[in-house]
C-alpha cells in the first residue's frame, strides 16, 4: 500500500507559519518536521524565530538543534536525519506535516532529490581562497564553466558558491547537472499549502518581527554566541540578523543600522523563497492577511486534512 503523501505549510519568512502549523498539527495528529536551515542550530533560537520549547512540548517538532553554529551542515545531512525522522513518525501512526520556508530542504524530503558527497579539505581550500581574493572572484569562476549554477546564487553568498565549486572538483561533474531531477513535481508525494500575504503586508509584518527579536534578546544570544567562539563562524557569521548583530557588537555600525539590514535582507529573503515554491505545481496558495497564516489555520486544516 502506497505511503501517505506528505503534508506541508510552506511560504516566506514571517508569514505566520510556525503559529499556524501548531494548530494544524493538533487538529491532523502531525508532528511537526521542520524545513528550514537555520532552526537546525543550537543556541540560535531568537534569532531564527524557533518555535520555543513549550510549544514543541504540545507537538513533536523535529530537525531542530541537530547541529552546532559553526557545524559543517550539509542538505545531504538534513536530507539524511529527516528520513529517520520521517520513518519514527509513520512508525507511531501519525503523519509527517513538513513546515519551513527552505524550498531545497523541502524538495529534499519529499523528492528525495540526489545530492553529491562533500569534501571538507576542497572546501577549506576554496574558503580560504576566498579569504584571500573574494567571495566575487570565486563566483566569477564559476560562472565561466557553470553559468547556470552561478545564475542562480547571490555572487555574495559564499558558502553556495564555494559548495558548487567543491562539488565540480570532488565529482567532475557542474553543480547544475545534479538539478535534472528537481524540474519533476510528482503530484502523489505531497499535500501542500502555500501562504501568501500582500507586499505591504508582509514587509510590515518583517520590520515588526526583526525589532521584536531585538527587544527579546537578540542582542544578547549573539554576544553568547561571540564569547563561545561560535559568532564569527560561516554559518553564524552569515545568517540574517546574526551577521548585522555581530558588526553593531564590533561597533561597526549602530543598533539602527543593524536593525534596517536586517529588514533589508529579510525582505530579500522572503523574495527569493516565493520564487522557489511558486515553482512547485504541487502547492495550492493562500492568501492570508495582515495577521498572517494563524488567522487561518482552520481553513488550511481542512485543506490539508482533505
Amino acid at each position: 500500500m502506497p505511503e501517505a503523501p506528505f503534508l506541508a505549510l510552506v511560504g516566506p519568512t514571517a508569514s505566520g507559519k510556525t503559529d499556524a502549523a501548531l494548530r494544524i498539527a493538533q487538529d491532523l495528529g502531525a508532528e511537526v518536521v521542520s524545513v528550514d536551515s537555520m532552526v537546525v542550530y543550537r543556541g540560535m533560537d531568537v534569532g531564527t524565530a524557533k518555535t520555543p520549547p513549550e510549544e514543541r512540548s504540545l507537538v513533536p517538532h523535529h530537525l531542530l538543534d541537530v547541529a552546532e553554529p559553526g557545524e559543517a551542515f550539509s542538505v545531504a545531512l538534513y536530507q539524511r536525519l529527516a528520513r529517520e525522522a520521517v520513518a519514527a513518525i509513520r512508525t507511531r501512526g501519525r503523519r509527517p506535516f513538513l513546515v519551513g520556508g527552505s524550498g531545497l530542504y523541502f524538495r529534499a524530503v519529499v523528492d528525495g532529490l540526489e545530492f553529491p558527497a562533500t569534501d571538507p579539505a576542497t572546501r577549506q581550500a576554496l574558503e580560504a581562497e576566498a579569504a584571500g581574493v573574494g567571495a566575487g572572484a570565486l563566483h566569477g569562476r564559476l560562472r565561466s564553466f557553470d553559468p547556470e549554477a552561478a545564475g542562480k546564487i547571490e555572487p555574495g553568498n559564499l558558502r553556495r558558491t564555494v559548495r558548487a565549486l567543491e562539488v565540480a572538483a570532488v565529482t567532475g561533474r557542474s553543480f547544475s547537472s545534479f538539478a535534472e531531477s528537481w524540474q519533476r513535481y510528482p503530484k502523489d508525494r505531497v499535500r501542500a499549502a502555500g501562504i501568501e500575504l500582500e507586499r505591504a503586508a508582509l514587509a510590515s509584518r518583517i520590520e515588526v518581527r526583526v525589532r521584536a527579536m531585538v527587544e527579546g534578546g537578540l542582542l544578547e544570544e549573539v554576544r553568547r554566541l561571540v564569547e563561545e567562539g561560535r559568532g564569527p563562524s560561516l554559518t553564524a557569521g552569515q545568517a540574517i540578523g546574526y551577521a548585522e548583530i555581530i558588526e553593531h557588537l564590533a561597533g561597526t555600525a549602530t543598533l539602527e543600522e543593524a536593525v534596517l539590514r536586517t529588514v533589508k535582507r529579510t525582505k530579500a529573503l522572503a523574495r527569493r523563497q516565493l520564487a522557489w515554491f511558486r515553482r512547485d505545481p504541487r502547492i495550492r496558495w493562500f492568501r492570508a492577511g495582515p495577521e498572517g497564516a494563524a488567522g487561518m489555520a482552520e481553513e488550511l486544516s481542512e485543506y490539508l486534512g482533505g
